[in-house]
């Protein structure tokens, strides 16, 4: 159309960056950040902390356009800041999973080509173990920074590393940022958990941690000023992008290093906690704590749940306590969260428990993505929302990572048809919400039937002594696998593996009952998922549960 022009005034690339300027301006003597008894700052002070921070990073470490800059650290507020000040200079922040060891850790920044990694002192002997592999390697070995206890200054084993604090003295608030050129440049390098496969390293833009940002304050339903507790590692998606959404609104962001029950009840008491979020797992935790470790809700208290299918039982615990649970699916890939199940008011009118039931389906996408449908993987063909047929899922929007880096071939793969696809199994209801059924690689097969391992972990949840219930498949020489159920009671109950599974006959399908219960402490990962190859390989080791072409049971 004649008199349209893209130009400076209308047109500038999207970036979070812009969401702490701002915040800096509006919020400037608000509380931004606040970790334990000592440690407080503002917008003002924070924004003025990170430009000089990324002051340090350009200059003093030489880092350009596009490098990375990798951080091994737990939610301490220089693991907050870090996720502006790296942007700020240009380079790509790559937040590692602190529950990796020195190999691991080695193996990332190698394939990230990671220049200089900040590392918490809690974890610089697994940084130290790490560089001491790389040094053996052609690889570059990255440079060091020392993040000190409570910021800190304390003696250093090296002289060439630099020290947090000190890197912050000997910044420049007259730094010029180093904006985005394009708004689809890289702003992370996020590597997936690993619960099913080899990491791969996701890439995101800086256009879509923004518009992710936005959405999570929308399915938040954040308010100006919001108190957000740190409960969801930063690390993991970027805190699901909330690290931007917070400073977006100008809340304070309350940093925990080490999440517990006592932790969550003290801080909510003791900030005015407005909002958080967690796997089911942390849920969990909350809605099974101790009763000296609770303190009673004075407020509302929304929290944003996902990472894992949240059982009924759970949603429904929480909601009795206080807490207004927002249920999102995604994955590493979306950012985060991609769908949410947005609750509707004919709901209010039927009973709890079936509340409960319909809030922990997968929903739809949020505003930030385009579509997600459930297809046949091979057909491309949308299933029938009849809550039956299964289907993979699969998303097309704007919050979708850019691709793996340094693997063009599983980026390929994964675009496939021009849609995301997710790998999980699911089905779609007649009013159009998805409902998780299962990774493509747990479902069980049985005697050629499907087997929901959500289904059946949903049932051994409703028992009265189970804490916490993951359900792989075991081999066997006759049915091909059989369902075996690994489970953590509460404290204070014993039960016997006949009863469970009696229990579950009862209330599902034959077929799809547990013919093995294992009772055992879950392995997870740091993000609250339950690491199912592990139990998968102690479920192989244990053999056929039938005999050779006859079933023992």
């Amino acid at each position: 159309m004649e008199g349209t022009i893209r130009c400076a005034a209308n047109y500038v690339p999207l970036s979070p960056i812009s969401f702490l300027e701002r915040a800096a301006i509006v919020y400037r003597d608000r509380l931004s950040v606040v970790y334990g008894d000592h440690v407080k700052f503002t917008w003002q002070e924070t924004h003025q902390r990170c430009v000089k921070l990324a002051s340090s990073i350009a200059y003093r470490f030489q880092i350009s356009r596009g490098d990375v800059v990798a951080v091994l650290a737990p939610n301490i507020p220089e693991m907050y800041e870090l996720h502006f000040a790296v942007p700020m200079a240009g380079a790509v922040l790559c937040t590692l999973n602190i529950r990796h060891d020195s190999k691991t850790v080695s193996t990332l920044l190698k394939h990230s080509n990671a220049k200089l990694i900040f590392v918490d002192h809690q974890f610089i002997d697994i940084v130290k173990g790490a560089i001491e592999i790389i040094s053996k390697s052609p690889a570059t070995v990255p440079q060091i920074a020392l993040i000190s206890d409570s910021g800190k200054l304390q003696a250093l084993p090296k002289s060439d590393i630099a020290e947090y604090e000190a890197l912050l003295a000997m910044g420049s608030l007259d730094f010029e940022i180093r904006r985005p050129i394009d708004e689809c440049d890289p702003i992370a390098l996020t590597y997936t958990s690993g619960t099913t496969s080899s990491p791969k390293g996701v890439v995101y833009s800086h256009r879509g941690a923004y518009l992710n940002s936005l959405v999570g304050i929308l399915l938040n339903e954040m308010r100006s000023m919001p108190v957000y507790l740190w409960t969801v590692p930063m690390f993991h998606c970027n805190g699901w992008c909330m690290t931007w959404a917070v400073a977006a609104q100008g809340g304070t962001n309350v940093c925990l290093r080490t999440v517990t029950a006592k932790g969550i009840f003290g801080s909510i008491s003791r900030h005015r906690v407005t909002h958080m979020g967690g796997a089911p797992t942390v849920l969990n935790m909350i809605i099974n704590a101790q009763e000296t470790d609770r303190v009673p809700l004075l407020a509302k208290v929304t929290v944003m749940t996902g990472g894992a299918p949240p059982p009924s039982q759970v949603l429904f615990g929480m909601r009795q306590l206080g807490f207004d649970v927002c249920h999102a699916y995604g994955s590493t890939e979306t950012y985060g969260p991609g769908t949410v199940c947005l609750p509707k008011p004919e709901w209010d009118a039927l009973p709890l428990e079936t509340q409960a039931k319909l809030k922990s389906r997968q929903g739809l996408n949020h505003l930030g993505l385009e579509e997600v449908d459930v297809k046949d993987p091979v057909t491309m063909k949308s299933v029938a929302w009849d809550a039956k047929t299964i289907g993979e899922v699969m998303f097309r929007g704007n919050t979708i990572m850019n691709g793996y880096a340094n693997n063009i071939k599983a980026t390929q793969d994964a675009f496939k048809d021009g849609w995301f696809r997710s790998g999980d199994l699911a089905v779609r209801h007649s009013d159009g919400y998805i409902e998780f059924k299962d990774r493509s690689k747990d479902i069980i097969i049985s005697g050629g039937e499907n087997i929901s391992t959500i289904e059946v972990e949903s049932v051994l949840f409703g028992h009265p002594a189970v804490l916490e219930v993951a359900v792989v498949g075991r081999p066997d020489e006759h049915w091909g696998e059989t369902p075996c159920a690994f489970v953590e009671l509460k404290q204070g109950y014993r039960v016997k593996e006949d009863e469970l599974i009696t229990y579950c006959q009862k209330n599902l399908p034959r077929y799809m009952a547990p013919r093995t219960v294992v009772f055992r402490e879950l392995p997870k990962t740091s993000t609250g998922k339950t690491q199912k190859y592990v139990l998968r390989e102690q479920a192989k080791a244990m053999g056929s549960l039938s005999l050779r072409g006859k079933s023992k049971l």
